[in-house]
């Protein structure tokens, strides 16, 4: 896949899929989906338009809250087939008009032929531009807009905000189920200090991303991949209060995992059920009973994962 971070004129005619994309939850992929399809139908490259950060961090100086982290947003990105990210800095660009925005980018840059957005979608100087007025002025220059209408949820629109809602509160099942796949994190392995050994329940560490929405700190039932193969996962995230700790760290117990050392691997780590929100403990042999409280508790949810995912949409359920 082609990452151009300047704007510099596509050489071939495009289907660009325009928005931040925070999460590529389903209503996101069924937008990119529009695109890529209308692509292959008329030999044009599969093209999404985002950017490196947050409009909102620019434009009102909120901290970063992604659902997801850049590298695995372009992961997503590759495999719903897009060939093509415009990937770009929204300092040099915030101060554009909505008119200059469809003439001198979508049109004279992007080389595009036909354009997708949700039905929220706004751009242009101070976001005067709306989704729905997307079509008129493109069509001065023959490009066809497709504006996904909402894809629900429980009587709401999916989106970033509602994920993001539902990660802080630990209710993963609903995140899991608007973004259409496990929300979890892929990390390098770090040292830690080894205090899992001594307890029979030795973990891998991962540090949390800057940026990145903080999960309700607490015990989750994880699917961990390690190599191509799944194991289950007893996955800890925050300050672990018996212990302490500095600052949040992902730290997992695979019960089943017998292998190698992990150090400096990068491991893909996915949430299924939040177990226990994160307390602490009197002394290290009470937080030892809970720690094997809790694999046989993620067990029990890891084999009901397995089990499942072979129904459709069995993955949502989780």
């Amino acid at each position: 896949m082609k990452i151009l971070t300047e704007l510099v004129r596509s050489e071939k005619p495009t289907s660009v899929a325009l928005g931040y994309f925070d999460g590529v939850h389903r209503g996101h992929a069924a937008v990119i989906g529009e695109a890529v399809q209308c692509a292959k139908e008329n030999g044009y490259v599969p093209t999404v338009f985002t950017l490196m950060q947050s409009p909102r961090s620019i434009l009102r100086g909120e901290k970063s809250n992604n659902i997801i982290t850049l590298d695995e947003k372009l992961g997503i990105l590759e495999a719903l087939g897009v060939e093509q990210v415009y990937l770009i800095d929204f300092v040099g660009i915030k101060d554009i008009t909505a008119e200059e925005f469809v003439r001198d980018i979508i049109h004279g840059r992007f080389n595009a032929r036909h354009a997708a957005c949700g039905f929220n979608y706004h751009f242009g100087a101070g976001a005067k531009g709306h989704g729905f007025e997307l079509g008129e002025m493109c069509r001065k220059y023959n490009i066809g807009v497709f504006a996904r209408q909402r894809i629900t949820m429980s009587g709401s629109p999916i989106s970033s905000t509602r994920i993001r809602e539902c990660i802080v509160k630990g209710d993963i099942p609903s995140a899991n189920e608007m973004l259409g796949r496990l929300y979890g994190f892929r990390l390098p392995v770090i040292h830690g200090r080894q205090l899992g050994r001594t307890l029979g329940t030795p973990t891998i560490n991962q540090e949390f991303p800057e940026g990145l929405v903080l999960p309700l700190f607490g015990v989750y039932a994880t699917s961990v991949n390690v190599d191509g193969k799944e194991y289950c996962g007893v996955t800890n995230i925050g300050m672990k209060p018996t212990v302490g700790s500095e600052k949040p760290l992902i730290e997992t117990w695979m019960p089943d995992y017998s292998g190698e050392e992990l150090y400096g691997k990068t491991i893909d780590i996915r949430l299924l059920l939040n177990i226990r929100s994160e307390r602490k403990f009197a002394d290290i042999e009470e937080l030892q009973k809970e720690i094997i409280k809790n694999g046989r508790q993620a067990r029990l949810i890891f084999e009901k994962y397995k089990n499942s995912r072979a129904a459709p949409g069995a993955e949502q359920q989780f």
